[in-house]
C-alpha cells in the first residue's frame, strides 16, 4: 500500500514539472555563462589636473584685499549695500576688527580732547578776567538761551539716529552743544573763588586720566551696570531736590560728592563701551555719541565737585 502511495506521488509531482516546462520553456535553457574576467592593469585611473579650480572671492573679500585699512573704516564703507540698524549697545562684527576699534577710540578721544580744552579754557577767561565774569554774571539772559539750545541739540543728538550719523551735520551739533555747555559752565564757574576753580579742574583731570587708565586694563566688567546707575542718578537728582528746600552744608558737600562718585561710574562705564572690549560695545558709526557721553560725564564731575553757590 505505502509502495503505491509512493508511485502515484512521484508521478503526481513528474507530472507537475512536466506541464511547467512546457508553459515556460526558458527554464530549459542553459545556466548563464560566468563573468568575463576583470583585470586592473587593463584600465588606468583618470589623470589629475594640473590647474586647481579657479576660486571667485566674494565682493566682501575683494573690498577687503583691493583697500587696505589705514584708519578708522565704516562697516557700510565695506559692504555699501548693507544698512547699519545696530544699536548702540549691541555688538557689531566690524568691531571685532583691532584697526576699526584703534581708529574709532582715536576719533572719539581727539574729539573729546578738543572740546576739553575749549570748555576749560571759557571757564579759565570767565573765572580769571574780572571783566568778562561781570559781564557774565549781568547778563544771565544769555546763560538761559545757552542752556535752551544745550538741551534741544543734546537731546536730538542723543535720539536722533539718522542726525547724529549724518556727516557734517553731527559734527555742527556738536559744535553747538559744546559752545552753549561752555558758557554755562563758564558762567558757573565765575560765581566760585578763582582757587576752587583751579583746583577743581587739577582734581578733574586727576580723576578722568584714572579713570581711563583702569578702563582700558581691567577685566572688569562694568557695562553690565548701566540699569543700577540708571536708578542711583534717579536717586541723586531726588536727594537734591530734597537738599534745595533743606539747606545743609554738610547735605550740600555730600550732594557734590555723591554726583561726583555717580559721575565717576558712568565714565567708566562709557569707556569701556567705547573701548568694546566687554559684553557690550558702541557701534563704530556712534562716535558722535561716544563723544558727546564722554565729554558731559567729564564736565559734570567737574561741576559736582565745584558745588554750588
Amino acid at each position: 500500500m505505502s509502495t503505491f502511495l509512493h508511485n502515484v506521488t512521484h508521478s503526481r509531482h513528474h507530472h507537475i514539472q512536466e506541464m511547467q516546462v512546457a508553459a515556460d520553456p526558458d527554464m530549459i535553457s542553459s545556466p548563464p555563462p560566468p563573468p568575463p574576467p576583470y583585470s586592473h592593469h587593463e584600465q588606468q585611473p583618470p589623470a589629475y589636473s594640473t590647474l586647481p579650480a579657479a576660486y571667485s572671492a566674494t565682493k566682501c573679500e575683494s573690498a577687503c584685499i583691493s583697500q587696505p585699512v589705514t584708519g578708522y573704516v565704516s562697516f557700510s564703507d565695506i559692504i555699501p549695500e548693507t544698512q547699519s540698524e545696530t544699536s548702540p549697545l549691541i555688538a557689531s562684527c566690524s568691531f571685532d576688527d583691532d584697526t576699526v576699534r584703534r581708529g574709532f577710540v582715536r576719533k572719539v578721544f581727539s574729539i573729546v580732547t578738543l572740546q576739553l580744552l575749549f570748555t576749560f579754557s571759557v571757564v579759565c577767561v570767565f573765572t580769571f578776567s574780572s571783566v568778562v565774569k561781570d559781564a557774565v554774571q549781568t547778563n544771565l539772559w544769555v546763560y538761559l538761551s545757552s542752556f535752551i539750545v544745550f538741551t534741544v541739540v543734546a537731546i536730538t543728538l542723543s535720539f536722533c539716529k539718522s542726525f547724529r550719523r549724518r556727516h557734517p551735520w553731527n559734527l555742527v551739533g556738536l559744535v553747538v552743544v559744546t559752545l552753549s555747555f561752555s558758557y554755562m559752565v563758564g558762567t558757573i564757574a565765575s560765581f566760585h573763588n578763582t582757587t576752587a576753580v583751579v583746583i577743581t579742574m587739577a582734581a578733574t583731570l586727576v580723576i578722568t586720566l584714572t579713570i581711563i587708565a583702569f578702563s582700558a586694563q581691567t577685566r572688569y566688567d562694568f557695562t553690565i551696570f548701566n540699569g543700577v546707575l540708571l536708578i542711583l542718578a534717579v536717586d541723586l537728582i531726588m536727594f537734591g531736590f530734597l537738599c534745595t528746600f533743606c539747606y545743609s552744608f554738610i547735605a550740600d558737600v555730600a550732594y557734590g560728592c555723591l554726583g561726583a562718585l555717580l559721575y565717576s561710574l558712568f565714565l567708566m562705564v562709557d569707556c569701556q563701551l567705547m573701548m568694546g572690549m566687554m559684553s557690550f560695545r558702541l557701534d563704530p558709526e556712534e562716535y558722535i555719541n561716544a563723544a558727546l557721553t564722554l565729554y558731559l560725564d567729564i564736565v559734570l564731575i567737574f561741576l559736582y565737585l565745584l558745588g554750588r553757590r
